[in-house]
């Protein structure tokens, strides 16, 4: 069988859950038996900055490091992230953004503009892109933290394994320590497929409008 790796690049603000999502990722994987690198740079990111975690896997994964051009999925929490790491994204990778607006300190520095329009700007570089608001369906569901599970459920239908394996990793994090949480993130996972789903089709649709 052939080595096929898979590379998901996820990225956002510290305080997200960037590395969480990264870890449930890398775990699911595992289960199904990837070998698996993974790699994380987080910056200053108990102060709001900004947070990335590479995670590889196939028959047998060498470097934990993503290189520019290959990703085949980018997990973006923040979008303005979303569109600084959108150019690791292979021909044909999929951007999963969340469309909140989340400045980080460089930008009150004045070492980075924001960009006016961070979707525009990948969809201009050709970049696919599915946008949706992750942190409305959380509020929704009552608690912003499941943005985590919002944001894993959006690209879950993406992966070379069962949708299923992502949501045992996640759900398996509460069922004893707090049993209450499972049928919410449950909640939190599907609304996310859905949303993704959504934004395929309203994509697909568009296109083919416009033809």
């Amino acid at each position: 069988m052939d080595n096929v790796i898979t590379n998901i690049l996820v990225c956002g603000i510290g305080g997200q859950g960037v590395m969480t999502a990264a870890e449930i990722l890398s775990q699911a994987a595992i289960a199904r038996g990837y070998d698996v690198k993974k790699s994380e740079v987080a910056g200053m990111a108990q102060r709001g900055g900004v947070v990335t975690s590479h995670v590889r896997f196939g028959k047998k994964v060498w470097s934990p490091v993503i290189t520019q051009g290959t990703a085949d999925i980018l997990v973006a929490f923040e979008v303005a992230e979303g569109s600084r790491w959108a150019d690791y994204l292979r021909p044909g990778g999929v951007a999963m953004v969340n469309t909140i607006r989340l400045p980080p300190p460089v930008v009150s520095a004045g070492l980075f503009k924001y960009p006016d329009d961070p979707v525009a700007q990948m969809r201009a570089a050709g970049v696919t892109v599915y946008d949706f608001d992750a942190g409305a369906i959380a509020r929704a569901l009552g608690d912003l933290k499941l943005v985590n599970t919002i944001m894993l459920g959006a690209i879950a239908d993406y992966l070379p394994f069962p949708a299923a394996d992502v949501e045992e990793q996640i759900v398996g994090r509460f069922r004893e320590r707090k049993p209450a949480m499972v049928a919410v993130n449950q909640q939190a996972f599907d609304q996310g497929r859905a949303a993704a789903r959504e934004r395929a089709e309203s994509t697909r649709l568009l296109a083919a409008a416009n033809q």
